[in-house]
């Protein structure tokens, strides 16, 4: 999967309304992967991976009043910037100061990162090929 596709996949499986549980685009994500082949997976695996990558600068790590956020809260936060689509995404790299306002409320995206292994692990147990993704109990808190 090259890099538009990824970005056109997460628009397709965007919720129209507000989503504030974040579930939404996760759950259509892993439905659209799994009816594809193996290697689509694989694919937004990389792309997810590029996309949280290129928001891990310290200008994002700048909060008002002295505020951190854990390592959690900045991998959620970026998750949340990438869940908004390709044309925010942009906007937030070229001017960091956008991203105070994802890490300002509450961040409810976390099951985007979650997408890929979910979606391997229901083509692996469908398959029959088993495997060590079949055994995870993860799920997104």
């Amino acid at each position: 999967m090259d890099e538009s596709g990824f970005w056109r996949l997460l628009e397709e499986c965007r919720p129209a309304a507000p989503d504030p549980d974040g579930a939404g685009p996760a759950a259509g994500l892993i439905g659209m992967l799994v009816a594809g082949p193996l290697h689509a997976v694989i694919g937004f695996a990389e792309q997810l991976a590029w996309a949280l990558y290129r928001l891990d600068r310290w200008q994002f790590g700048l909060q008002p009043k002295g505020r951190e956020l854990s390592g959690d809260q900045y991998l959620h936060t970026r998750a949340a910037v990438v869940a908004t689509g390709r044309a925010e995404y942009d906007r937030v790299l070229i001017d960091p100061c956008r991203f105070i306002a994802y890490a300002a409320g509450p961040v409810s995206t976390e099951s985007l990162l979650y997408v890929p292994d979910e979606a391997y692990e229901r083509i692996s147990a469908s398959s029959g090929t088993g495997g060590p993704a079949t055994t995870s109990s993860r799920t997104p808190t």
